[in-house]
């Protein structure tokens, strides 16, 4: 069954992207910033047999015209409540067969860790992409069994975010790994991008 791949986004504006940033660089530049790497997220999230869809914040960006969005990708609203809320329903609302979500900020994706990431899922629940911080660049469900608790009271934007969503997963979930990433958020994390683009 022909899997999707949803990549989760806000509407490239100054001080509504990367507003931790953005405190440093000014939110022009980091906003200017979160539209390249959107776009890098996009060029490799394209190259597979699998669909691609944009999960859009706030939910009115959904209607912008493709001067933010590729006109030939999907796009949801992300809708309210926090990122688990958010991510959650994305799953519920995705079509049918395995769900990858990601982010856009994690310059070293590359379209060899999605396919990865549905190899994996073809014999497991579960499959995260770890990041740098604690947190993870992807996550991602072959829904063929049920997590009712997915993504209650984990700690977003903190080092315990993927420690937190492991443990509301079924305790009969398989679950596998895939590299460790790192995402841009902050002015330390700015060589990222360089490292990345040299190394591929």
């Amino acid at each position: 069954m022909r899997g999707t791949v949803i990549i989760f986004v806000k509407a490239p504006v100054a001080g509504r992207v990367k507003t931790r940033l953005g405190a440093d660089i000014g939110f022009g530049r980091a906003a200017a910033l979160f539209r390249v790497l959107m776009q890098r997220t996009m060029m490799q999230s394209v190259k597979g047999g699998w669909r691609t869809m944009l999960a859009v914040d706030p939910p009115a960006a959904t209607h912008l015209s493709a001067q933010f969005w590729p006109p030939h990708v999907a796009r949801m609203p992300q809708g309210p409540g926090d990122l688990g809320q958010r991510m959650a329903r994305a799953f519920e609302n995705a079509p049918p067969g395995p769900v990858i979500i990601i982010g856009a900020d994690a310059p070293g994706l590359r379209a060899r860790h999605l396919r990865q990431a549905f190899g994996a899922l073809n014999g497991a629940d579960a499959v995260f992409g770890p990041a740098v911080d604690g947190g993870y660049w992807l996550v991602g469900l072959n829904r063929r069994r049920a997590a009712p608790d997915l993504f209650n009271g984990v700690r977003w934007s903190t080092k315990y975010a993927l420690k937190d969503t492991l443990k509301t997963l079924p305790s009969s979930f398989a679950v596998r790994m895939l590299e460790t990433l790192a995402d841009v958020d902050e002015v330390k994390d700015l060589s990222i991008i360089g490292a990345a683009a040299s190394a591929h």
